[in-house]
Formats: structure tokens, C-alpha cells, sequence
């Protein structure tokens, strides 16, 4: 019998599909800031959390050491730590499904398991877009990589803006409360009166550091920022 499109599946199948096709920038980008073919599938096959990625070759591209580009997507991929707490609590997986869990717990897969009410659609919703995630976002980097390397010099075309773009795109949906707007304007603010003096990678490093502040200091609730960009669907009929 064929599987079940449920509500989670269908909302990990088109979460997927949209955040997958952003590997193909991240690919673009990541050869023409001097990494390889290589190098680049390496990045998405292991590290594969799309914000610290594109930090990664961004801090490299500007002229930044390791230390200040390992620092930068560490900073911004520590969010997956909180993740894998909440989707543990959730899916309890066991063997050698932890593992698997931990590499494709990023932003879409937490947030289509815990969009769900139903136990057996949180593990629908959150194998999906994980492992969907993961299969499209590595296919499309390898594509993105293999193009730009084919087309020479990214600001022919445009390549050297896509870096922000795609970041861009993958946040802008998920600034709904007031506060998150603030603290992003205020890292902004922070970043480009800061660009000018410090090395490459310090800027964003200052950045988080102000975000980290805010959130500690602010009182605001704490349900309120950055939500996903996705609403999940509810499938409470279903508690097998």
C-alpha cells in the first residue's frame, strides 16, 4: 500500500522542495569564494545547517582566517543544540536512527515535528523534511557548484549577491514579532558600523554577540522571534 500523504508529509515534501533549492547558491557561491567541488558537497554533506554555511564561505571569501569563519557558524548553528533537545523529548529515536536525527534536525524538521499534534505525524513531519532537506539541499549545492565553476567570474552574473539573497530569504519569513525585527536591525546596525575596522568574520561575531545580549536582558515571551516560516497542519485524528 502506498504510503500515507498526510498533512506533516505534505508539508515536509513542499518544505523540502523550497529550502533545497537554495543549495544551488550556496554551491555557486562557495566555489567562487575559492573553495572546490570538493570542498563544497563536503560542506553540505557534514555540516548542513544553511545560515553557518553560507557565514562559513563568507568569512573565507572576505579574507577571514578559520578561527574567525568557524566561530561565525558555530555561533549561528547553535540553535540546532536547542533542536535536538526538543526533538529528543518528542521522537525519542533509538539505535542508529540518533545519529541520523542529529544531522537532519536543523530549522524546517523541527518545526514540522513540532507543528504536529499527533505523535506518529511529528515523526512523519520531521523525517521528511529532514531527510528531504537534506537529499535536495546536497543535490542542488553539488549543481550550484558545478555551474558556478563553469562560469567563471560570479560577478558576471550576479553570483556574488546570491550569498545574501538566499540568507535573506530564509529569514525574512521567520521575522514575525516586533522584538525579532529589532534585534535584526540591530545586528545590522551593528555589522556595517563595523565592517570598515574589523578584520573579516568580526563583524559578525559582534553581531551575534548583541543578539545574545538582547535575548538574555529582554522580557519579552518566550514564544516570541524568530517562528518558523511554515504553519504545520494538525492531524489529531491520527495517534497511531
Amino acid at each position: 500500500m502506498a504510503p500515507r500523504l498526510t498533512p506533516a508529509v505534505r508539508i515536509g515534501l513542499s518544505i523540502a522542495v523550497a529550502t533545497g533549492l537554495y543549495g544551488i547558491s550556496f554551491g555557486a557561491l562557495a566555489v567562487a569564494s575559492g573553495f572546490s567541488v570538493g570542498q563544497t558537497a563536503a560542506l553540505s554533506l557534514l555540516l548542513f545547517t544553511g545560515g553557518s554555511q553560507f557565514a562559513f564561505i563568507g568569512v573565507i571569501g572576505a579574507g577571514g582566517g578559520g578561527p574567525a569563519a568557524f566561530s561565525a557558524a558555530t555561533l549561528l548553528g547553535i540553535r540546532n543544540a536547542v533542536y535536538s533537545a526538543q526533538i529528543n523529548h518528542l521522537l525519542r529515536p533509538r539505535g542508529w536512527l540518533r545519529p541520523l536525527a542529529a544531522q537532519v534536525t536543523i530549522d524546517e524538521s523541527a518545526a514540522t515535528a513540532a507543528g504536529q499534534d499527533a505523535p506518529a505525524e511529528q515523526r512523519r513531519g520531521f523525517w521528511v523534511a529532514g531527510v528531504g532537506v537534506y537529499v535536495l539541499w546536497n543535490l542542488c549545492t553539488l549543481l550550484g557548484a558545478l555551474l558556478g565553476d563553469a562560469l567563471g567570474d560570479p560577478r558576471r552574473w550576479g553570483l556574488d549577491g546570491a550569498a545574501v539573497a538566499a540568507f535573506l530569504g530564509l529569514l525574512w519569513p521567520r521575522l514575525r514579532a516586533r522584538e525579532a525585527v529589532a534585534i535584526a536591525v540591530a545586528c545590522a546596525l551593528v555589522t556595517v558600523l563595523a565592517l570598515p575596522w574589523a578584520p573579516p568574520g568580526v563583524p559578525i561575531l559582534l553581531a551575534a554577540a548583541v543578539a545574545a545580549l538582547w535575548g538574555g536582558f529582554g522580557r519579552g515571551p518566550a514564544d516570541e522571534g524568530l517562528e518558523p516560516d511554515v504553519t504545520p497542519g494538525h492531524d489529531a485524528g491520527d495517534a497511531r
